[in-house]
């Protein structure tokens, strides 16, 4: 019996391109905090001295930060920035990893974002090297997780 090896479409090479409310920021090289925690409370019964109860409470999401290097979509984090002084409303946002060849690997909406920090280039004569732009964002959880592949 012949085995037929099929292509698999791993995460190599990866982008991650970001929406918010169909307002594109641009595509990003990393991405990191995506995930969620359940916090869990202790609970102590008097005479069980065999354990102690935990107790799922709620769900934690951690803020994501993104990262890539200068170019023309800084100045949409900018105006986006920028924006928060007139106030804010909280958006939706979508983060979509993609492959080399553009297509979406997987994709995560995610519920009431708002931006925490952005920080640009550290400009540093002795230490030549690709000037990046850093974005922070929180968020109240994913709309509906990862929506796999397309």
């Amino acid at each position: 019996m012949d085995k037929v090896l099929e292509a698999v479409d791993t995460a190599v090479n990866v982008q991650y391109v970001v929406t918010l409310d169909e307002q594109s920021l641009g595509s990003f090289s990393t991405c990191e905090g995506l995930g969620c925690e359940v916090v869990m409370e202790t609970r102590e019964e008097g005479g069980n001295n065999d354990f102690v109860w935990q107790l799922p409470s709620r769900l934690k999401y951690p803020n994501i930060t993104l990262t890539r290097p200068l170019g023309p979509d800084t100045a949409k984090i900018a105006s986006w920035f920028a924006a928060l002084a007139t106030g804010y409303d909280r958006c939706t946002g979508l983060i979509e990893a993609r492959n080399a060849k553009g297509v979406t690997i997987a994709s995560w909406q995610l519920h009431d974002v708002v931006p925490v920090r952005w920080k640009g280039p550290s400009f540093n004569p002795d230490q030549p090297k690709v000037l990046v732009e850093t974005l922070e964002i929180a968020h109240h959880g994913f709309a509906a997780g990862p929506t796999g592949q397309n």
